[in-house]
Order: structure tokens, then C-alpha cells, then sequence
């Protein structure tokens, strides 16, 4: 033992070391805020987030479901982030039937008042589809019912007696996306696809959806924003 080092009690010593261990297995939270046009197909979503834990990052996920039109949502959105509260604010919202112009004045506005938008045209179920297929075409959004339910049926994964079903408000949709698809293929597909686009007519990116973008933080896989968040605490 070095001559000037201090011999500690085993006591006293055992409590420094679990100091330490705990200083450097220290969890940094921060506080995400998903507004949401529907109030359960979104919300029922990423609602199975909330306290995701990725690492030394903890995901605090605050989800509001407003059941109101686009420009709402946006509205809300920029309306909470001005509280200060929350590290990150999303709005989550489909194109729908919405007027082209309407829909793209609300991204435009969100991305002026640093919201990030989670956008999909024309429905937010295209994320679920990209979990099976890589959907290249346009497609109705009465469609999706069909084509999720098809798809799961035909996924190597499904071993279910029942055929399947897709129910746009169920509380099951994310457990049954990711028991019998696959997440690292949604955001393969849906981010080539969203990158063949280069113009702000959103209302004209057909399929498209920014969903990805979403799910990447909240699985702690956007550096860019962990390198953030990083910076906020060391400062």
C-alpha cells in the first residue's frame, strides 16, 4: 500500500466503493412529450415506451392523445414545449383527408417552433405494415386493415390457431407488431423510402411516414440527440 494513502475502515471503505459504483452507473432521464391527433391508436403505442430504459438514458415519456385536427396538435404541442418541461416535444399526426396546403403549413409551422414531427401520409398504420413489407406504393388508408391483417397471417412468426385481425384501437398493436415483425425493418424501409423525398410538398410524399425518426430516440438510437441530452447534464 502506497505511504500516503489513507487505510479506511472496511466499513467505511465498502460504503466509498458503492458511491462510486453508483456515480458511474448513474441513469440520466429525460422528459419526452408525444401529442397525438387520435386517442388510442398513437397513444396505445408509445405509451409501451414510457420509462423505456436504453443504457445510461431513461426515456420519461409524457403522452397526450387530443382527439383533434392537425393544426391542433401542433398548436398543443408548441403550447408545452414553451412550458420548458420536457427535453423533446413530437407531434404525432397523419395526412388523412386533410387539405394538402393545411397539412403542410402544419409541419412547416411545428419545425419553426422546434417540434419534431412524426408525420405519416396517409395513415399511421403504414408503420405497422413496414414491419412486414417494404411498401413502396400508395396505398387508401381504408386499406391498411387488409393489409395488416394479411400481413401478419403470413408472417413466419405467426403460429396462432385464430386468424388475425388488425383492430385499429387495440391495446395489443405494439406487442403483436413486434412479436410477429420486426422493428429494425420498419425503420429500414420507412427511413429509404422518407429519403426519396426532397421537397416540402409533404402532402405529396406517398407512401411516407417520419414515424422512425420517433422510434429511433426512443430506442436510444439517435446519437445525435443522446449526444445532446449528454450535454445538457454535464453542463
Amino acid at each position: 500500500m502506497p505511504a500516503n494513502r489513507i487505510k479506511l475502515e472496511p466499513a467505511l471503505e465498502r460504503r466509498y466503493a458503492k458511491q462510486a459504483t453508483k456515480r458511474k452507473e448513474r441513469k440520466i432521464v429525460c422528459k419526452i412529450l408525444i401529442v397525438t391527433e387520435g386517442t388510442k391508436t398513437e397513444p396505445n403505442y408509445f405509451r409501451k415506451f414510457r420509462k423505456f430504459n436504453s443504457g445510461t438514458i431513461v426515456y420519461d415519456v409524457d403522452v397526450k392523445g387530443l382527439g383533434s385536427n392537425t393544426i391542433d396538435v401542433v398548436d398543443k404541442a408548441i403550447m408545452l414545449k414553451n412550458n420548458g418541461e420536457y427535453d423533446s416535444v413530437w407531434a404525432v399526426f397523419d395526412r388523412d383527408s386533410f387539405p394538402p396546403n393545411k397539412f403542410n403549413d402544419a409541419i412547416i409551422k411545428a419545425e419553426s417552433n422546434g417540434i419534431d414531427c412524426a408525420w405519416s401520409n396517409e395513415a399511421f398504420e403504414l408503420w405497422y405494415l413496414y414491419h412486414f413489407v417494404n411498401r413502396v406504393t400508395a396505398m387508401s388508408r381504408t386499406d391498411y386493415q387488409r393489409s395488416i391483417s394479411d400481413a401478419v397471417n403470413k408472417s413466419p412468426l405467426y403460429n396462432e390457431k385464430k386468424k388475425y385481425k388488425y383492430e385499429k384501437n387495440s391495446p395489443n398493436n405494439y406487442d403483436i407488431m413486434n412479436k410477429f415483425g420486426f422493428v429494425d425493418k420498419a425503420i429500414k424501409y420507412a427511413e429509404a423510402k422518407s429519403l426519396e423525398y426532397n421537397d416540402k410538398r409533404y402532402a405529396s410524399h406517398n407512401p411516407c411516414t417520419k414515424v422512425y425518426k420517433l422510434v429511433k430516440l426512443l430506442l436510444g438510437r439517435d446519437q445525435i440527440f443522446n449526444n445532446f441530452i449528454q450535454t445538457k447534464i454535464e453542463q
